[in-house]
């Protein structure tokens, strides 16, 4: 593209990986990066064109584009108006941080027009501060297993590899979950017992997955604190869920607060086998088979 002045407009170019919150029993603070992957180009223009996307989100209140602008202003830097294209192959049913995937995107545009560079922890920050959490987009910025609390404005998130050998079948029905829906549904308080489940098995579950235990995986991967509650709001969670484990998955959870679901599976032969069987429960549902991803979000500038 070329710019008012005849000089050629730098393209920023963002890939941001799809994300899975709650990992089961990580409670809005484990999340982990799936290998597929969002893509952003980002080019100062005379006015906002976006493109890439469903025509409902081409206007001003485009999340990438208010993202840009709300860390223009925490970054002390003049906005420009902006064309937009959007590459994703993530569904907007809800559960694999395509939000989060376009806060990053404006975010680290904000820095690199801005700045003149990408700043991994500072984008988590602002991030963390447009999205509200980062149980999304800590794993998409850093990629892996990343586990991240929050205290004042003070985002800490610690990763971890998963181990190779593991893959994850993501599964989207036609229909959302609404977040407000997923946050209503859940219990104002929990028993201690049902803390003290939580928390031995939330240890067990990043070991299983940072060293590729299957076996360890499916004993401990049973969630108490919200899963009970919010897969009545999927009415395709238990059928899917059999299916998966007859099937042979070590693991079936809600990704993030749904409407999708994710299954885990020790090796590719399995993994074939748990998304022929998914496919058959509900054949015409959104289905892939991912690895994790361990690279996080990438930014250039063109």
């Amino acid at each position: 593209m070329i710019a008012a002045d005849g000089k050629e407009a730098p393209v920023v170019i963002v890939r941001v990986p799809a994300t899975s919150a709650n990992v089961g029993v990580g409670f809005d603070c484990l999340g982990i990066a799936l290998d597929l992957t969002a893509t952003f180009l980002l080019t100062p223009a005379d006015e906002l064109a976006i493109d890439g996307c469903e025509e409902r989100f081409r206007g001003e209140d485009n999340l990438v584009w208010q993202s840009y602008l709300q860390a223009c202003r925490e970054l002390g830097c003049e906005p420009t108006p902006l064309k937009i294209t959007i590459f994703s192959p993530i569904p907007l049913s809800g559960g694999l941080g395509s939000s989060s995937t376009c806060v990053i995107a404006g975010v680290a545009a904000a820095q690199v027009l801005g700045r003149g560079a990408y700043d991994r922890d500072e984008c988590l920050e602002l991030a963390t501060r447009i999205e509200g959490h980062p149980d999304n987009v800590a794993p998409a910025i850093m990629g892996g297993l990343v586990s991240s609390f929050v205290e004042d404005d003070d985002t800490t998130s610690t990763r971890m590899d998963i181990a190779d050998n593991l893959r994850f079948i993501a599964v989207a029905p036609p229909y959302e979950v609404r977040t407000a829906d997923a946050r209503r549904v859940l219990p104002k308080e929990v028993p201690a017992s049902t803390a003290v489940w939580q928390m031995g098995r939330c240890v067990a579950v990043v070991r299983a997955l940072e060293t590729g235990d299957a076996e360890l995986l499916g004993k401990a991967n049973h969630d108490k604190l919200h899963e009970p509650y919010r897969s009545r709001l999927i009415p395709d969670f238990e059928p899917l869920k059999k299916a998966a484990l007859d099937a042979g998955a070590c693991a079936f959870m809600i990704s993030g607060s749904g409407s999708t679901m994710l299954a885990v599976a020790d090796g590719d032969e399995l993994a074939s086998a748990v998304h022929d069987a998914l496919a058959e429960a509900r054949p015409g549902f959104w289905l892939r088979t991912l690895s994790a991803n361990s690279l996080g979000t990438t930014v250039d500038l063109n």
